[in-house]
């Protein structure tokens, strides 16, 4: 069994084998993945327009290590922190399917997503103190991501149904190979909710000039993407200023993520 390297947070992750992956929840709010992921990526899974990490075991509690874990197949291919798509449009396209099949699939009983509500219930005040902690320093225009999050504050919430949402649509669970998009792993997120949240993916991964690509693709209306863009403005401010200095390549992902969105406030 050998350790496989990634800037996750809540999992830590080995090869057993050739053939097997097992995710060890290193995080205490990641105990529930395990026993989600059982259950709803095998349902999920056919329906799906890209390959995904089906389990096939599952550990309990026990001498050694008191969390449940899971064992699924190795889907081969490198993490996007490690091995970055070079085919941005091609990526753009396909993951814009893959969000389009996930939000098709059926939700009932589903469980709610951490990032299935509005934005707010996810930073709970965090992105006041964070523009302030990274505008002091000059690492954003405190008073530009001020008046964007303020408009984003003004959007409407979402009033439709609960959809299916991976919610953590980041390039270290996104699997390439080649320089291609080639599939989707870590469903620690995966709930159901506004499917804002997975529109991150347009500013944490993509390019002004792929993002219409992956807008188009993901058949979403004008208020979706605007609240996504907030997600991204959010996710990217609030991370950056936690995770500089305890995980850099989270935090270069981050700064990424706030500086395009803001970008593409009008």
């Amino acid at each position: 069994m050998r350790a496989v390297e990634s800037a996750g947070t809540d999992n830590a992750v080995f090869r057993l084998g050739d053939e097997l992956a097992v995710r060890l929840p290193k995080a205490e709010g990641a105990e529930g993945q395990a026993e989600k992921e059982r259950y709803w990526l095998p349902r999920l899974a056919p329906h799906l327009t890209l390959p995904v990490p089906v389990p096939v075991g599952h550990g309990v509690p026990g001498e050694g290590f008191d969390r449940p874990w899971t064992v699924c197949r190795w889907l081969d291919g490198d993490d996007a922190y490690h091995a970055p798509i070079t085919d941005l449009a091609h990526a753009a396209v396909e993951l814009g399917r893959f969000g389009v099949s996930l939000r098709a699939a059926d939700a009932t009983g589903g469980p709610a997503s951490f990032r299935g509500g509005p934005v707010t219930a996810w930073e709970e005040g965090a992105m006041v103190p964070a523009i302030e902690a990274l505008g002091a320093d000059g690492t954003l225009d405190a008073a530009a991501v001020t008046g964007a999050w303020e408009a984003v504050l003004r959007l409407p919430p979402w009033r439709g149904d609960p959809v299916w949402v991976h919610a953590d649509l980041l390039p270290g669970n996104l699997l390439t190979r080649d320089g291609r998009l080639h599939a989707v792993i870590d469903f620690g997120g995966l709930g159901t909710g506004d499917p804002a949240c997975d529109m991150m993916a347009a500013w944490t991964l993509l390019t002004a000039d792929t993002r219409p690509l992956f807008r188009e693709a993901s058949r979403v209306d004008d208020a979706t993407w605007a609240r996504g863009r907030g997600w991204a403005l959010c996710w990217g401010v609030v991370t950056e200023a936690y995770y500089r200095g305890k995980n850099p390549v989270l935090a270069s992902v981050a700064h990424r993520t706030h500086t395009e969105a803001l970008a593409d406030f009008p």
